[in-house]
């Protein structure tokens, strides 16, 4: 990944012209942004090419994009770790009037424990979160926090968004 590569792309960079190319637009994550920054102390030129992102494409169910508080992304739970952090801020927006858009994880090119323990990298098969998985993480969260009744008035989910 970027973070485990970030000097090398900049120690290249410094000799050579390097593209560093990115889903959706180059500054939606802080790792492309520190590597930005990073490259201006070093005295590299660095060239942004804006492209399109979940984040401006939200806007095509008609929410304006102004309503909308914080971004959650909602991790796959393991067996060992069920963070519910997502829920809070996806509470806190709705107190506000605010939508949310939560990000569904996606698993790709990840090296199982198993292989890490053992020194070898292999990778387990890439995996999306579904909507029915989000949700079931939602409500596991909802009855764990002692509430219940808000994750079924979920009004809208858009899906793999694209305009042609």
């Amino acid at each position: 990944m970027v973070e485990e590569k970030a000097d090398k792309i900049l120690s290249e960079s410094q000799e050579s012209n390097v593209a560093f190319l990115v889903v959706g637009d180059p500054f939606g994550a802080t790792t492309h942004t520190d590597l930005v920054v990073r490259a201006k102390k070093l005295g590299i030129q660095v060239k942004a090419v804006h492209n399109a992102s979940v984040m401006n494409a939200v806007g095509i169910c008609g929410l304006q994009l102004y309503r909308f508080g914080e971004t959650v992304s909602i991790p796959f739970f393991t067996e060992t770790w069920r963070p519910g952090s997502f829920y809070e801020k996806i509470k806190r927006n709705r107190s506000l009037g605010l939508h949310t858009l939560c990000l569904l994880d996606i698993r790709v090119k990840e090296p199982s424990l198993e292989s890490l323990c053992r020194g070898k990298k292999l990778y387990e098969p890439p995996r999306y979160m579904t909507v029915n998985i989000a949700i079931e993480q939602l409500l596991e969260v909802e009855l764990l926090q002692g509430e219940s009744g808000k994750a079924h008035e979920l009004k809208i989910i858009l899906k793999q968004l694209q305009t042609s």
